[in-house]
């Protein structure tokens, strides 16, 4: 197949479904607390929704890509983030929208074990590591559209989430021609127990890495608009422009897999976790001075789509029998710890207020810096 013919598709869709569905909402979160009535506590939990959706589904679509191909999957992720999205617009309270977010949350964890079935089906091999990577950075395409979108339409998140649900079903026609019907090839049916990470070599630090990093970034995704919002004089399209940002720089972090080609594996990951971890650690010292706070933003956003291309990396090569198992396990660890990270955020700023409970995040992610991927031979690694 064509690169760009499952690339571009897939770029989008995970912008969809991560950008729009997903991280949108720390953006909005301001608006829909005043909307609702939501305490801090309460949107740091209905915000752990979002991870805990993506948990379960995750699971779910790394064994139904496993047994059956990948576009099933697909489809199945962009229709959770179109009604997700739709039915987030016109949600009356915070129990329905605790419900919502279920739904939206779960189109992530449903998109991406079948997107590396795909590339590891339908691309050439050594165009595989690149495809990963780009179609990963799709999320920062979201959310620098969804700051944007933000901009005109601060005010009225309704109106926001319905278009963002327009356009989301648009991505899920590109998707629907563009992945091939043939998905259940020689090439997704594994062996017996390639479902299973016991025994296999470099998963448990690969299963920590990714759990810490989770927790740590937890609180930039839903506090750092609401944390520069009461620590600065901004206007409301400084507060967007914030998010897009964290978007525009995250199309960076695209390069992750040519980074990894060319230094190795272990400097990528280790240059990202330190990275992402700053960017919590810097938002309390500059979070009252506009364009000081774009650093820490752009910082996060390189940084967690940089990383996360390099999770996918290190878990397809643990995992080197079943790419979707291999994106399966550190995004699921990962979202595990925002699970986590968002709830015990919401707590820690209730407690001990944004600045402490952001350098404290920081520190927590420059731990994950000390578990480093083991090397993995030349003639075990596919992509």
């Amino acid at each position: 197949m064509k690169f760009s013919r499952l690339v571009l598709p897939g770029v989008m869709m995970i912008a969809a479904t991560y950008g729009l569905a997903r991280f949108s909402f720390g953006l909005l979160l301001p608006e829909i607390n005043q909307s609702l009535n939501m305490s801090e506590f309460i949107s740091g939990a209905v915000s752990s929704l979002f991870y805990l959706a993506y948990c379960l589904t995750i699971v779910l679509s790394t064994v139904i890509t496993t047994k059956e191909g990948p576009r099933r999957m697909i489809l199945a992720a962009g229709l959770s983030a179109f009604m997700g999205l739709l039915l987030m617009g016109v949600t009356p309270n915070v129990w329905v929208l605790a419900l919502v977010v279920l739904l939206a949350g779960g189109s992530t964890g449903l998109v991406s074990p079948p997107y590396g079935a795909a590339i590891s089906l339908w691309i050439k091999e050594g165009q595989q590591g690149r495809a990963n990577t780009w179609i990963n950075s799709g999320t920062s395409f979201g959310i620098a559209l969804t700051g944007a979108g933000a901009m005109f339409l601060a005010q009225n998140w309704r109106l926001t989430y319905i278009i963002y649900a327009v356009l989301t079903f648009l991505v899920l026609l590109w998707n629907f021609k563009a992945i091939p019907n043939d998905g259940a090839g020689e090439g997704l049916r594994f062996k017996k127990g390639n479902l299973s990470i016991r025994g296999v070599k470099g998963s448990p630090s690969l299963i920590m890495a990714s759990l810490i990093l989770g927790i740590s970034t937890a609180i930039f995704w839903t506090f750092s608009r609401s944390f520069i919002e009461g620590a600065g004089d901004y206007h409301e399209w400084q507060l967007s422009l914030f998010w897009v940002v964290i978007g525009l720089f995250g199309g960076l972090g695209g390069f992750s897999g040519s980074l990894i080609e060319r230094k190795g594996l272990s400097f990528a990951y280790r240059l990202g976790s330190l990275s992402i971890a700053s960017a919590s650690i810097i938002l309390p010292v500059t979070a009252g001075n506009w364009l000081l706070s774009y650093v820490s933003a752009g910082i996060f956003g390189c940084s967690y789509i940089f990383l996360t291309g390099v999770l996918l990396v290190w878990g397809i090569r643990v995992f080197i029998t079943n790419a979707s198992l291999g994106i399966g396990v550190p995004f699921l660890l990962l979202a595990v710890g925002q699970v986590v990270g968002s709830v015990l955020a919401g707590w820690s700023i209730g407690t001990w207020g944004y600045a402490a409970s952001f350098i404290l995040y920081g520190f927590i992610g420059m731990g994950a810096a000390f578990i480093s991927p083991k090397k993995v031979r030349k003639s075990n690694v596919n992509n």
